[in-house]
């Protein structure tokens, strides 16, 4: 009797709106927060002390061990929940779909060798660039006029950061447009094609986030295998984690906070239960507290041009979660 009661407070408790916007904000916020510190720590700390400090730089490494993780929480979710429900995908579209979501990745992580951490999320977040310039281009799609305007607020921002007036100074890193940012142009193009095919996947097969999730992860890890095989990075890895043990931990708490933000435990309950508005505003919100932590917390300076730049954009993200989400196909 007592523990049907307890049951059912629980349940009236989770009735409460409040409760479940406020279980759902700190769960998005935590899971994605906390990758992006462990990001920043994994790939651009120091390891080792004097002459024998060194960086980590097995990017394709740690995303192979992050697409297993992904792969077996998506499993385990799709096994309780999704058991009964056949996907009909075809195989090959996953292996194609998971070459733009590798690259994607990879040139994420290894962009962090060579840019700040403020700079990789302020470029991961212009991701409504390249998704729109594909759906014009491939899908032939039409979009209304503040689509348009929130992408030239993000890209006015994008310029504002990037922008360093001439003056003369021993930075070493004082560029306008380097590597680091070239990696990130990149990853936001494979990004706009992952996107591209995700649709066309949901469109066409009404493929579930899961069974997406699952297979493009298999994919993946088979793909990435290889390469670190045959490249010996793998070698080398567990050559660095045997020097460094204390990484170990990081990468797994890595994979698993990855896993629970890609898959979508928490951001799914928000689309599901608030809308996808909602949860645009909530992952954009987390997106600028992550910048914010990494100047705190890792001694990111920013100046305030690219505060402006910065706020500019997440003000351009904002917009477009709540006016530009209406594409049009075009009429032939």
């Amino acid at each position: 009797m007592a523990a049907e009661k307890g049951a059912g407070k629980a349940a009236s408790l989770w009735d409460n709106m409040r409760i479940r916007f406020t279980v759902c904000f700190i769960g998005v916020f935590v899971c994605y927060f906390y990758y992006g510190i462990l990001q920043e720590t994994i790939t651009r700390g120091d390891y080792g002390q004097g002459d024998k400090k060194e960086r980590f730089s097995f990017a394709r490494t740690l995303v192979f061990v992050q697409c297993i993780i992904n792969a077996l929480f998506a499993k385990i979710l799709i096994q309780f929940f999704e058991s009964s429900k056949p996907d009909h995908t075809k195989s090959w579209l996953y292996g194609l779909c998971s070459l733009s979501y590798l690259g994607a990745m990879v040139s994420s992580n290894s962009a962090l060798q060579y840019v700040n951490y403020p700079t990789q999320v302020l470029g991961k977040s212009c991701k409504p660039i390249p998704v729109m310039i594909l759906g014009v281009t491939i899908l032939k799609k039409r979009y209304p006029m503040a689509k348009y305007l929130c992408v030239l607020l993000i890209v006015s921002g994008v310029a504002l950061f990037l922008y360093k007036p001439n003056k003369s100074s021993s930075v070493a890193d004082d560029h306008v447009f380097g590597f680091g940012e070239i990696l990130l142009l990149v990853s936001l193009t494979l990004d706009g094609l992952t996107g591209v095919a995700q649709d066309h996947m949901r469109a066409r097969f009404q493929t579930s986030a899961n069974h997406m999730m699952l297979n493009i992860n298999m994919w993946s890890t088979l793909v990435l295998g290889s390469a670190v095989l045959w490249t010996g990075e793998v070698w080398e890895f567990l050559s660095f984690t045997e020097r460094h043990p204390s990484i170990l931990y990081d990468i797994l708490l890595f994979g698993l906070t990855s896993a629970l933000g890609q898959v979508g435990t928490f951001i799914f309950m928000t689309v599901v239960y608030f809308g996808p508005l909602t949860c645009s505003i909530v992952t954009t919100t987390r997106k600028f507290f992550t910048i914010l932590g990494s100047v705190i917390l890792f001694g990111n300076r920013m100046s305030s041009m690219q505060w402006v730049g910065t706020i500019l954009v997440f003000v351009g993200l904002g917009l477009d979660a709540k006016f530009g989400k209406s594409p049009k196909k075009t009429t032939h």
